[in-house]
């Protein structure tokens, strides 16, 4: 008998009894035969971090840009910096455009604008500060909108500031801060996932909320 990768087989008739011992051969590995999978170690950190290319340095740039604008508008708002309105100006804007409450409502969103651009420069918290940062401009966004009749885009009177800086925001909280930033070593600064569209859609329905619970008229028409 001939037993051949774990099979036995019949031997062939001969006729010399020296050769009626069985003949054992090697079994057939897989890997050489390609039969079995082909396991791919995960990529290194060094690895995976090349992939990116120029991404993190990229969303450096834009969180410069968005935060660093957020942080000179809130400064304006909240002590008067750069000919802006002061606290108390703010808040007779906001009385004007119909808001309750203005004065509470204009600490809060001089101190958003304020505390969300600079944690979007320094990339900490990144998710919630945007978030933050998208439910302020909601707000200004219905504020302009609502102070000309119709759809009016582009500036002085249109929304095409707010609309830029909140959907800036946006892909902020959907992209992640990158690697270069404060929160660049949690795994969801550069692989967000579902939870970043959880906070995506906290922060539109609060800024959403606050509308309508605070002011109501219809921003459009």
């Amino acid at each position: 008998m001939i037993e051949r990768v774990g099979a036995v087989v019949p031997e062939p008739f001969s006729s010399d009894p020296f050769l009626s011992d069985p003949i054992v051969s090697e079994p057939i590995s897989s890997a050489a035969s390609g039969a079995g999978p082909v396991v791919v170690p995960p990529p290194t950190p060094d690895e995976a971090g090349s992939r990116r290319g120029t991404m993190d340095a990229g969303l450096l740039i834009l969180r410069l840009a968005v935060g660093g604008t957020l942080l000179a508008d809130g400064l304006q708002k909240l002590v008067g910096w750069w000919d802006g309105p002061g606290l108390a100006g703010y808040r007779d804007e906001l009385a004007d455009a119909g808001f309750d409450h203005a004065g509470a409502l204009a600490v809060a969103g001089a101190l958003g604008e304020v505390a969300g651009g600079a944690l979007l420069i320094l990339g900490l918290f990144t998710p919630v500060a945007a978030a933050g940062v998208l439910a302020v401009m909601i707000n200004a966004w219905c504020i302009q909108q609502s102070t000309v009749p119709g759809l009016a885009y582009f500036e002085p009177e249109g929304i095409e500031y707010e609309t830029l800086i909140g959907a800036a925001a946006a892909a902020i909280i959907l992209i992640g801060p990158g690697r270069i930033a404060l929160d660049g070593r949690r795994r969801w600064a550069t692989r967000p996932h579902a939870g970043s569209v959880a906070i995506l859609i906290v922060g539109i329905a609060a800024g959403v909320g606050v509308w309508f619970a605070l002011n109501g008229a219809n921003p459009v028409i």
